[in-house]
């Protein structure tokens, strides 16, 4: 798998309704997860809010993931640049050089999902994530 760049959408509990809206425009095939379908702990009012969606369309390709009361959503502060691929080294030393005069906001780690994540917010404000698929045994 090749290095990709992909916008991260968040949305204040209307990702379903919004990824829904794209689909329709843009046509492609769409998948949600909720918080409760992900195994991830979550309060039973957030448990129908979407941890993760992600449109494909060939090349066109963007997520969504609806906020909750510990990460709150400020639209036109929604946006995250999302690194995702296989090539741990190269992802790791992306996530150490964006993060140079910024703020680690989660640490690349191994997460729930199996896979390294960590979020971090620029020196200009920008945020990003990072994503290392990690090979999945079997």
């Amino acid at each position: 798998m090749n290095t990709k760049l992909i916008p991260y959408l968040a949305f204040d509990s209307k990702t379903k309704e919004a990824m829904t809206f794209y689909q329709s425009a843009l046509g492609g095939e769409l998948s949600m997860q909720t918080f409760e379908e992900s195994g991830a702990p979550v309060k039973p009012e957030e448990k129908d809010r979407i941890i993760h969606a992600d449109l494909k369309n060939g090349d066109l390709s963007f997520m969504a993931s609806d906020g909750n009361p510990e990460h709150p959503v400020h639209m036109g502060n929604n946006i995250t640049m999302s690194l995702t691929g296989d090539d741990e080294a190269k992802l790791t030393e992306y996530f150490n050089k964006l993060s140079e005069g910024g703020e680690v906001d989660m640490k690349l780690e191994k997460q729930f999902w199996g896979d390294h994540y960590g979020q971090l917010t620029d020196k200009f404000g920008v945020h990003w994530s990072v994503n290392i698929t990690m090979p999945k045994k079997e």
